[in-house]
């Protein structure tokens, strides 16, 4: 390699020619870099006036030597191409700014342009001193010839008009010399390192290596630029023809996932970082015909993507697949566009038909659906969904594959019995997405075929029955309790059932009113889903069963059932984990059948039944919802605590019960709890993210209006003050998305799994009254991923009355009741770990 350090004016001065290839980004400069560049030259520009030798370094510049002609050099830069084309535009500037100010002076516009912009005795691209890549040509162009074509919201563009503005704020009327000496500063002063590749060198090898450090060029780029370095001389046919286009069309996300979706295709395990590696492997034996066909397939992959993101331009399809396809894209489950996109390229190759496709996507939608009916665990559902394409059978018609596929194995494509069951028994306002809820709700609406559809964007979940008992509910219940029921237990068996919720856009006006105006206004409504519940005398067990009983029938109707049925919660896989996780809870805490379930991708009911029997060590340490014990706990006949209440076993391992009989919510173990003390990996960030865009209307910190408990007025001002005080120091507040509304005190932004470093101390949940001390989360996250400050955090905490968190439970999400704050002094002691936790964290900043 030949190395000089050059200043711009020998770089654009005389003979030399720079062409970007085809495999460089495109311009990309913001206002952040152009900014630093504008100050640092300013800067330089002053130091002359005081030394003439002064220079400021710019970079690299690294160049392969192409085309050799008489009286002209052409190089492509390899590394460097964003400064010198941002210099190239800042001379466009100073060249028209001189036209404008010093119209006297035509030499001095000259002299910028024919010097160090074209070269006046060539013709066409060849008198461009620098010809950017491809995506910047035209309004490149547009600047040199001053014709002012150029695309107003181009980078290019965007750069020239930066440096107009500030050579027009920095040309003083007093001073005639100033914009000369800010271009001497930029001709004479900007010093580069020159790095010039001979023959023998692998040009690609050296951009490579550059683009590896530092700021990363991204997979898809890297791809690009190794793409176009094999097409060599069909590089600008390509270019033109096929890949220009696809970036037009495609976002660079986009873009990038579209390569990453066709390798999924043959290998689930592909991660979105192995991209390019990946990718580089495949191509590697291959010629440059056979790479330029590649570029042809990626661009016509990159129609179809373009279509699964707008459905409405895969018309050659017809009617319904755009159909199917917005359903899933309103759905949201990323981890079957893959899926999509192989089904799509094998119907328009004719390798399948469209009806085959038709079904394929709707055998894709009815294991999504019917894995929310059963409430499946999301855990492992991007992984069943990546393995799809390659792990299909091959010798069977594709419909029949894909079914089989999710019909086998642990997937949870529900069948119609567990469906029926999963009505009627699981808690379904709790289970999912909050939108996916609402949409299955709306998708079940369709079914009705109304001759005159409504707009259901502005309604809601409602519960019929509804969340917060009332006299006139409690009293409705008693009627349908059996002996050894009450009307709460009726009332927490029923209310969040699919035979209770609707729709509805008057979900204030209806809360907690009595059956009788409930029914009136669901009467009015346009909504099909409600004529059945406007029928009725009465709202109660029965009707709430029957109404669960015909849903379930309609979406056993809709969508279709998996081609065998495999009860998976009756696995020995499923029990032996819950086994494992019941004798694994410590003395003195305490889980739920819904942790349980969760841990165990299965659902409540079905482990209620499993650990009441009382036959597992530890079972009595397994509770309801809330605290309670369960109401058909029994002892087994060979234990060692028969004939003793499950109350007196709990308090003597150390559990405290509440004058209502709640279990003390400190010592619960949620299903990450039990992950952990298993050495599992739970997804929890998915169910537990307050970086999420949740709907946050609904908060209001220990005054949720579903809330068992209602809270002091002094806890409830205690939490207000110490919201106001979280925001005084820099604090922010996130929100969940799940189905109790959660409330973050978010001390960093960043969603964890995109790389970020999001960081909280506490978590409140007003339903519940606590504030969650979430040390599970902080173990992975600086600076409180040292143990040190852990415990310091914890020891600080535990000096508060009314907080006492064991040292064991430093891995865990611990809490302490709301009641802590009804003190003045214990606001106070609060406020300051707070400031000490927002301390820490500053000073790792």
């Amino acid at each position: 390699m030949d190395v000089a350090e050059l200043r711009l004016r020998a770089v654009l001065g005389g003979d030399h020619r720079y062409r970007v290839p085809l495999y460089q980004r495109p311009y990309s400069w913001t206002e952040k870099q152009l900014s630093r560049l504008w100050v640092d030259l300013v800067g330089v520009a002053e130091q002359l006036t005081r030394n003439d030798k002064a220079t400021h370094f710019t970079g690299s510049l690294v160049l392969d030597l192409g085309r050799v002609g008489p009286g002209v050099n052409e190089y492509l830069v390899v590394d460097g191409q964003q400064r010198l084309t941002t210099l190239s535009i800042l001379l466009c500037a100073i060249r028209d700014h001189f036209a404008e100010r010093e119209p006297d002076r035509p030499e001095k516009r000259e002299f910028v342009h024919e010097r160090y912009l074209v070269d006046k005795y060539q013709q066409g691209d060849d008198r461009l001193k620098l010809l950017p890549t491809q995506a910047d040509r035209d309004d490149y162009r547009a600047l040199i010839d001053g014709t002012g074509a150029g695309d107003p919201q181009s980078r290019v563009t965007t750069a020239y008009r930066y440096f107009r503005l500030q050579l027009d704020l920095a040309d003083d009327p007093d001073d005639p010399h100033d914009i000369d000496r800010i271009l001497e500063a930029a001709l004479g002063a900007l010093a580069f390192v020159s790095i010039t590749a001979r023959g023998e060198d692998n040009v690609y090898r050296i951009f490579e290596s550059l683009n590896n450090t530092g700021m990363k060029l991204t997979q898809g780029d890297l791809l690009r630029n190794y793409i176009f370095m094999r097409l060599s001389a069909r590089g600008e046919e390509a270019y033109t023809t096929w890949w220009l286009p696809m970036q037009d069309r495609l976002s660079a996300n986009d873009l990038e996932a579209l390569f990453w979706m066709d390798l999924v295709a043959t290998d689930s395990e592909v991660k979105q970082g192995d991209i390019y590696a990946a990718q580089q492997d495949r191509m590697h034996e291959m010629s440059a015909d056979e790479v330029f066909d590649e570029v042809k397939r990626f661009a016509n992959l990159s129609r179809l993507l373009e279509g699964m993101r707008n459905p409405d331009r895969l018309s050659q399809f017809g009617s319904v697949v755009p159909a199917r396809l917005r359903r899933l894209n309103a759905w949201g489950v990323g981890a079957a566009d893959p899926l999509v996109l192989r089904l799509l390229a094998r119907a328009e190759s004719g390798e399948i038909t469209v009806g085959e496709l038709e079904s394929c996507l709707a055998i894709l939608e009815s294991f999504l659906v019917r894995r929310l009916v059963v409430g499946a665990s999301s855990n492992a559902l991007s992984r069943i969904l990546l393995r799809a394409p390659s792990d299909m059978r091959k010798d069977l018609p594709i419909a029949e594959a894909l079914s089989h596929y999710f019909s086998t194995g642990r997937k949870f494509f529900a069948s119609d019995d567990q469906i029926r069951e999963a009505v009627l028994t699981k808690p379904m306002y709790f289970m999912g997405k909050p939108h996916q809820k609402k949409l299955l709700l709306q998708w079940l609406e369709d079914t009705y075929e109304s001759k005159e559809p409504i707009d259901l964007s502005k309604a809601t979940i409602e519960h019929v029955l509804p969340q917060t008992l009332t006299p006139y509910w409690r009293d409705a219940l008693t009627h349908d309790a059996d002996s050894d029921e009450s009307a709460e237990s009726i009332h927490e068996e029923l209310v969040h059932t699919l035979g209770n919720l609707t729709l509805s856009a008057y979900n204030s006006e209806l809360s907690n009113r009595d059956f009788p105006e409930k029914r009136a206004r669901l009467g009015e409504s346009g909504i099909r889903l409600n004529a059945a519940i406007a029928a009725q005398e009465r709202w109660g067990r029965a009707e709430i069963v029957a109404r669960g009983r015909e849903l379930a029938e309609r979406i056993i109707a809709t969508w279709v059932a998996p081609s065998q049925t495999t009860d998976v919660v009756e696995t020995g896989a499923t029990w032996a984990l819950v086994r494992e996780a019941v004798e694994a809870i410590p003395p003195g805490n305490w889980t739920t059948y819904g942790d349980l379930a969760a841990l165990a991708s299965t659902y409540a009911q079905a482990v209620a039944g499993f650990v009441t029997r009382g036959t597992l060590t530890g079972a009595w340490r397994v509770l309801r919802a809330g605290g309670f014990i369960a109401l058909g706990f029994r002892w087994s006949p060979n234990s060692e605590h028969a004939g003793r209440s499950p109350y007196e076993v709990l308090e003597s391992e150390g559990l405290m019960f509440d004058s209502d009989g709640r279990a003390d919510p400190a010592r619960r173990l949620s299903s990450a709890d039990l992950a952990d003390m298993l050495g599992l990996e739970l997804d929890v960030e998915e169910a537990f993210d307050p970086e999420s865009d949740g709907d946050s209307e609904d908060f209001g910190p220990v005054r949720h209006p579903n809330s068992p408990r209602r809270e002091s007025a002094s806890a409830v001002h205690g939490m207000l003050e110490l919201i106001r005080f979280w925001r005084s120091i820099g604090g922010e507040l996130g929100f969940g998305q799940q189905a109790e509304t959660s409330c973050f005190f978010m001390a960093r932004r960043g969603k964890r799994h995109l790389g970020g470093n999001g960081i909280w101390p506490f978590t409140v949940y007003p339903k519940a009254g606590t504030i969650e001390v979430v040390f599970q989360y902080l173990k992975d996250r600086p600076p409180f991923d040292r143990l040190d400050l852990r415990q310091e955090l914890r020891n600080r905490l535990n000096r508060i009355p009314g907080i006492d968190i064991s040292e064991d439970r430093l891995h865990l999400r611990p809490s302490f009741r709301v009641t802590v704050l009804e003190s003045e002094e214990n606001q106070d002691a609060v406020a300051d770990v707070l400031r000490f936790f927002m301390n820490e964290v500053v000073a790792t900043e």
